[in-house]
């Protein structure tokens, strides 16, 4: 079974390529994060027709996360449990839950896909809930895998969060003025090891980048940053048989600025009936 996860940067802009992509690389499950959209905005008629049944969580033009997958999903949930809210100039522990995670479980194994919160600058009230909105989501993994040491876990998306050194190429972005490479976003990051997770695709790639700004030739230039993960349980990863980052889909007509990061899986999904496509 194939997995991926990307941040699509607004999916009615670009629904052709990614059910393109889908199809031309035998997904069988992608999350999506950033779909820009409402549930009713959402291209689903054209995954529909490729084969994919779709789970969309989407509130306004901003964030949204989504699934689209060949096999079935259930138990869909679109947050976890103490999962911070935010809006702008408001305080308080009542604040409106962003869509920014989506679960599922696909034959047997449960994943989330998550829009990590940007943070936007180390001063900015966005930055204390980017980190109080990864405690929680540690903390909700600690509980998960306590309850279930054997579950087959992935969290994966864009964690907006380069926890090396060797994960920065962009030159904009200075250690003690940036996020996404700050210490305390570091340790969050960091947390999710503890808690008995890990990056299943670096050990296999071990190089490259999966987001480049659209802004002053990054991507040519290849100033780019490493900040969308499948961070797995043990049980997740021992399921692992190859990894990739498709950097190639940020080349051509009007792509993400992220990139899809795929990992293979010894499951063979359920025969669903599909028609041969020859």
């Amino acid at each position: 079974m194939r997995v991926a996860t990307w941040n699509v940067n607004s999916i009615r802009t670009r629904v052709g390529r990614v059910v393109d992509w889908l199809v031309r690389e035998d997904i069988d499950v992608l999350g999506m994060q950033e779909i820009k959209c409402k549930p009713e905005q959402f291209p689903a008629e054209a995954f529909e027709e490729a084969g994919y049944e779709v789970q969309i969580h989407g509130l306004n033009q901003w964030n949204g996360v989504a699934f689209a997958s060949r096999v079935p999903l259930t138990d869909v949930t679109t947050s976890f449990e103490g999962m911070p809210g935010f809006l702008k100039g408001q305080e308080g522990p009542d604040q409106p839950l962003e869509a920014r995670a989506m679960g599922v479980t696909v034959e047997g194994i449960r994943l989330w896909s998550l829009y990590v919160p940007n943070g936007r600058a180390l001063d900015d009230a966005h930055y204390a809930y980017k980190l109080d909105w990864l405690a929680a989501l540690a903390a909700d993994t600690q509980r998960w895998l306590g309850n279930d040491p054997a579950l087959p876990l992935a969290l994966m998306g864009d964690w907006n969060v380069a926890p090396l050194d060797s994960d920065v190429g962009d030159p904009t972005f200075v250690q003690g003025v940036s996020t996404h490479i700050s210490p305390a976003e570091r340790a969050a990051f960091a947390a999710f090891e503890t808690v008995g997770l890990s990056d299943v695709v670096r050990p296999r790639v071990p190089e490259g980048f999966t987001f480049w700004d659209y802004k002053q030739l990054r991507f040519p230039r290849n100033e780019g940053m490493r900040i969308d993960f499948i961070m797995g349980s043990d049980a997740f990863a021992e399921l692992v048989t190859d990894a990739s980052i498709h950097r190639n889909e940020r080349k051509g007509d009007a792509p993400s600025d992220h990139v899809p990061v795929v990992v293979d899986l010894a499951v063979d999904p359920e025969d669903d009936d599909r028609p041969m496509i020859f």
